[in-house]
């Protein structure tokens, strides 16, 4: 059990990069501004992505302790944990060189408030989230519905997260030109200020929440919709906070191309719309190729539960790791919200590291006809790694932890020097103790796919520490001769031969446990295995083998 709390452990370190991505264009004016942005836009430099009329962006880092402003919002000041600083052309004077998600920032524009700039950033949307601080100090942006004139007012917006509007609580936005009495200005009447989902506010309210938009919207997994590699099921909890029923419209939208650099989505995930019919007792799935609304009551929570089609002929067609985006749009009756929450999956593949048990139950000699069933199984600990590729590597022993190489990510290695000496602490050693020490074998044939059959031949020379003819103090079988001469193989030791064949089958063997997510995230089968050189008559072993997944990374370093 503790093997397998380590894997899903394990799993959680390693997200998959799949990403969707919209374009939010932000328009700005001379002197300085505010903006919001919902989704991560890290792949590319501030100095590329901005016009060069922006001089200076200003991250805006949330620090509980921070001191309340009294007569009006901070202003940037460098050096200080609050705010993180980018200067064009000045990058020693720079602390912050991308823009990442879920954050405000003020960006500072060359000429006055009558001087307009545009900039579109196409961003990796992220679920939506938002972190009121006691201190008061808050500047943050909200999904509103982006209508022109029809845009949500403020009152309306948070009429159930009053505090940020009460009487005592103070609004601030930015509308270009120096910073002074007139930008930022306060907003004193917010029943009649439109909400702009683009721009960042300050406020002033001394409340401890995650308010974002009068509907909560919760996901099964942290990336959204996202079901990575082998996932099928995500639900969603929605939750609406308001003291009437709303009408809730999802509809899927197409996300729009990556950026250079990034990995290609391939087209929209194939989603289907999970529903319980309680007269079958069973769950069906329809294809989610229109929008379709749900009726949430007064402050109430439903559970949506959502699947993938991944037999759908875009996916199929696919080749392995293909990813898939787009995103399920959530909109309300009441026209205060637009939400856009990611979907993502990749095409199912076998990559990654598998481990788990042989277990033998059969032994003898095929050649004789002497083959029959061992008093008890036999486990035989075996290592897996499957790269992108489909190179698949028989391992006598791997490391999981952070990698020496690089920025110290996460990774699969064979050789311990290869670990960041300082995280050895942190990391995961399996071990295939019946292989020979220290082995990658990739000699053999087939691939590790269902229905197929996977050979890899180990070899296991007559002067091998571990072969079991050598005993280092037994003048008999140290391949020695008596005046101290090397012998050669087949005199005191034997060159030792393991064909071992895995055989995929399609649903799990006879006598196993697993109930879901065989093909998936648990695979196996049958499993021989004949050693030559060991016995005149080679010797036969077999019996039925599974592997769970451990990692889903298709890279293995070697030394």
């Amino acid at each position: 059990m503790k093997f397998y709390s380590f894997i899903a452990a394990f799993l959680t370190l390693c997200p998959l990069a799949q990403a969707q991505w919209q374009t939010t264009t932000y328009a700005l004016k001379g002197g300085w501004n505010a903006i919001y942005l919902p989704g991560d836009a890290s792949y590319d430099t501030i100095d590329s992505m901005l016009p060069a009329g922006v001089v200076e962006v200003w991250r805006w880092n949330p620090n509980p302790t921070q001191v309340q402003f009294t007569q009006s919002p901070l202003i940037p000041s460098a050096g200080t944990p609050e705010w993180s600083v980018w200067k064009r052309g000045l990058p020693a004077q720079s602390s912050l060189s991308q823009l990442t998600g879920q954050t405000s920032y003020l960006v500072k524009c060359l000429g006055t408030s009558s001087t307009t700039y545009t900039a579109q950033l196409r961003q990796a949307t992220l679920p939506p989230a938002l972190t009121w601080v006691r201190s008061g100090a808050n500047l943050m942006g909200f999904p509103s519905l982006q209508n022109g004139a029809n845009s949500p007012f403020f009152g309306n917006y948070f009429s159930t997260f009053p505090t940020a509007t009460a009487a005592n609580t103070r609004i601030f936005k930015y509308t270009g030109g120096d910073l002074g009495p007139s930008n930022p200005i306060q907003i004193f009447s917010p029943a009649l200020e439109r909400l702009d989902r683009t721009q960042a506010y300050w406020f002033s309210a001394e409340v401890v929440g995650d308010f974002y938009a009068p509907m909560e919207v919760s996901f099964s997994t942290s990336k959204g919709i996202a079901f990575g590699r082998t996932g099928s099921i995500v639900t969603a909890r929605v939750r609406n906070r308001t003291a009437a029923p709303v009408t809730l419209t999802l509809a899927p939208v197409n996300s729009e191309p990556a950026p250079v650099g990034q990995a290609p989505v391939m087209g929209p995930v194939p989603l289907t719309r999970r529903t319980f019919n309680p007269s079958t007792l069973s769950w069906e799935e329809t294809a989610i190729t229109a929008a379709f609304t749900e009726v949430i009551g007064p402050r109430a929570t439903v559970e949506l539960s959502f699947g993938i089609n991944r037999a759908d002929p875009a996916m199929a067609a696919a080749e392995s790791n293909a990813g898939f985006a787009s995103f399920l749009r959530l909109t309300d009756s009441g026209n205060l919200f637009d939400i856009y929450a990611p979907v993502s999956a990749t095409k199912a593949s076998l990559a990654g590291l598998w481990v788990g048990d042989v277990s033998l139950n059969q032994a003898g000699f095929a050649a004789t006809g002497n083959v029959g069933a061992t008093p008890r199984d036999y486990p035989l600990r075996t290592l897996l790694h499957v790269s992108d590729n489909g190179t698949v590597r028989l391992l006598s022993k791997v490391f999981i932890g952070q990698l020496a190489a690089g920025s110290f990510e996460v990774g699969i290695c064979t050789d311990e020097s290869l670990l960041k000496q300082d995280a050895k602490a942190t990391a995961q050693r399996l071990v295939a103790a019946h292989m020979p020490l220290d082995q990658v074998i990739t000699s053999g044939s087939g691939s590790a796919s269902i229905g197929n059959t996977l050979v890899r031949t180990i070899q296991i020379p007559f002067n091998e520490v571990t072969n079991p003819f050598v005993h280092q103090y037994h003048p008999d079988h140290d391949n020695k001769s008596p005046r101290g001469a090397a012998l050669p193989a087949g005199v005191e030791s034997y060159n030792i031969t393991r064909s071992c064949s895995f055989t995929f089958t399609p649903t799990p063997p006879a006598g196993s446990t697993t109930t879901s997510g065989w093909g998936s995230n648990v695979i196996g089968g049958i499993y021989s295995e004949v050693i030559s050189g060991i016995h005149r008559n080679n010797v036969t072993i077999s019996g039925t083998f599974e592997l769970r997944r451990a990692s889903e990374l298709g890279i293995i370093h070697l030394p």
